[in-house]
């Protein structure tokens, strides 16, 4: 196995920004930044979104009803696309 090929693996606090939330996970993300957390200094990366922050995970994700815009689509354009063409 070929040497000093891989990047480096450690422990980085993510945070989330929007949610003001810390996680700490393992990652090879470059970053000249640290925070002191627990009592011990980590790589610190910001980030926007995270399960804490986005609405698909939070459960507040807003669901259309593609039944409602397909039949307010053929409400609008029906007459057109039942024209047979001869």
């Amino acid at each position: 196995m070929k040497q000093n090929i891989h990047p480096h693996y450690r422990t980085v606090v993510f945070h989330d920004t929007s949610a003001n939330a810390f996680f700490k996970v393992g990652s090879t993300i470059k970053t000249d930044r640290e925070i002191e957390l627990d009592g011990q200094t980590w790589p610190y990366v910001t980030i926007d979104v995270s399960s804490q922050s986005h609405p698909f995970y939070t459960g507040k994700q807003k669901a259309f009803s593609s039944e409602g815009s397909t039949a307010r689509f053929r409400q609008r354009f029906g007459r057109f696309i039942d024209v047979k063409r001869g």
